[in-house]
């Protein structure tokens, strides 16, 4: 727990300090915003960069507009720390994502390292999309990462830029992310449609504000000095059977399972992913398990049976 107490000492800490620390997220949607309040919280300067800044209206972040396809975009940019990269293909096809991945991302290490005052450390977001796994084996960072698809083939590659670049680097490996406005699963199940027992498909997920109290960690630790890896593997504390998941929801939401899902599940890996070097690093799960995380979002999204 160490490493936490000397992170928001640093990250509330002295005014002039305070002062000097900038984090510019590019690609600022739903993760980006999360993490940019919890930054600004914390006395740091927050700029959100995407293509339409206005998206960033009455979120309290500094907008900035940047079309990451354009490179005559970047100077516009402002001098950072610490740079996170987040942004999101804008379709599920192999140019959308050479673009934002590998392309992206090596523009924008090209301008940041030219500049005066290049960051501290930047950030990659990835996923364990990466991960060819479909068995029900463990993966850990040390785990081979050979993808079949084009999605995680060019997530390797946008990694392996930014760990092999002059500019200090870190990539943080997401699960699947879920939370506020992410309920894709508790409306198939409130539809009575289950993913079945047999055979076992092991999911992993992390709660969105639990991705942005990742970022704010490994930010507060690279800013306070200590020694960052190269890579991260954000996932809770509980890898699960779909099925376990989706019965546990049904329940929550006193619903029948009426539906078997088949074909698309299918294609999913199995696959169940080991945080232990994030937690050895000083981080605790707000959301350990996917029971914390979905009562939550149950909740707070208006899910619940009404109490008669």
């Amino acid at each position: 727990m160490g490493h936490n107490n000397a992170n928001r000492d640093f990250l509330s800490g002295g005014e002039e300090k305070v002062k000097k620390t900038t984090t510019l997220i590019l690609g600022c949607g739903d993760i980006g915003m999360a993490l940019g309040n919890e930054l600004l919280e914390a006395g740091h300067r927050v700029v959100g960069a995407r293509r339409h800044p206005q998206a960033l209206d009455g979120s309290g972040l500094e907008a900035v507009a940047v079309d990451l396809a354009d490179p005559a975009t970047l100077p516009g940019l402002p001098d950072a720390n610490t740079l996170v990269y987040v942004v999101s293909a804008d379709r599920f096809d192999e140019g959308a994502y050479r673009a934002a991945y590998p392309d992206g991302l090596k523009a924008v290490l090209q301008e940041f390292a030219g500049r005066d005052r290049p960051p501290r450390r930047v950030f990659f977001v990835s996923s364990t999309s990466v991960y060819a796994q479909r068995d029900g084996e463990v993966v850990d960072e040390t785990s081979p990462a050979e993808p079949s698809g084009f999605s995680g083939s060019l997530m390797c590659e946008a990694e392996q830029a930014l760990i092999d670049h002059d500019l200090p680097g870190t990539v943080v490996r997401f699960s699947g992310v879920y939370g506020p406005g992410r309920d894709r699963l508790i409306r198939q199940v409130g539809e009575g449609r289950i993913a079945p027992a047999s055979p076992v498909m092991y999911s992993n997920r992390i709660h969105r504000d639990d991705c942005a109290g990742v970022l704010a960690h490994l930010i507060g630790l690279s800013l306070a000095g200590e020694s960052l890896e190269p890579l991260y593997l954000g996932s809770d504390c509980e890898p699960a059977p779909l099925n376990e998941v989706m019965a546990w929801l049904a329940r929550q939401l006193k619903v029948e399972a009426t539906e078997t899902i088949q074909s698309p599940l299918r294609r999913r890996a199995s696959k169940r992913c080991d945080n232990a070097r994030l937690l050895e690093s000083g981080y605790r799960f707000r959301y350990p398990s996917f029971r914390e995380g979905y009562a939550q979002v149950l909740r707070e999204g208006g899910f619940l049976p009404a109490i008669t």
